[in-house]
């Protein structure tokens, strides 16, 4: 196993500036970045801040761009039912799942049940949620079915509506 990133050693605080430098500096500049460290008192060096720089902006591209995607699925199907929640929720549990799986210490073992815990509360909250748009909409479509009915609709023209109205028209 190789040894762990000087960059991966540095106390919390003082990654944390890294972290804040790289953005702000469009992640460039790394000799500058060198000779801050230096002064501060840690010896990383150039290529090490390179490694560590590509992985965070790369991690930061993946972060925006799946930022932009759920954005632009919740614009284009607006989420009535929480299909968008129940998904992200999906693939967090499927990432915890693998990063549990992974041979990497890197991770707190008391945060990752944390977030599963979180997460577990999150679905079920989720589907009480559902069930109650679900409940919602039948009473919906059985108000629109008895007022259709009364004025003269077909039964054709019922059953459509109601299909409409609880979403499954086809």
């Amino acid at each position: 196993m190789p040894p762990r990133s000087k960059v991966a050693q540095l106390p919390p605080e003082v990654k944390a500036w890294l972290d804040t430098a790289l953005v702000e500096s469009n992640f460039s500049g790394y000799q500058e970045l060198e000779q801050a460290l230096a002064e501060r008192g840690y010896k990383v060096s150039r290529s090490a801040l390179n490694r560590y720089g590509q992985e965070f902006e790369d991690k930061l591209a993946a972060l925006r761009q799946s930022s932009e995607q759920a954005r632009a699925v919740v614009q284009a199907a607006p989420d009535e039912e929480g299909s968008v929640n129940e998904a992200l929720m999906r693939l967090v549990q499927d990432h915890l799942f693998k990063l549990l799986m992974s041979q990497d210490d890197k991770y707190d073992l008391s945060k990752v049940a944390k977030a599963v815990a979180e997460l577990g509360r999150a679905s079920v909250v989720q589907k009480k949620w559902q069930s109650e748009v679900r409940a919602r909409a039948e009473a919906a479509a059985a108000s629109v079915e008895k007022i259709a009915r009364k004025g003269g609709l077909s039964a054709d023209s019922v059953a459509q509506l109601r299909r409409e109205i609880l979403g499954i028209a086809g």
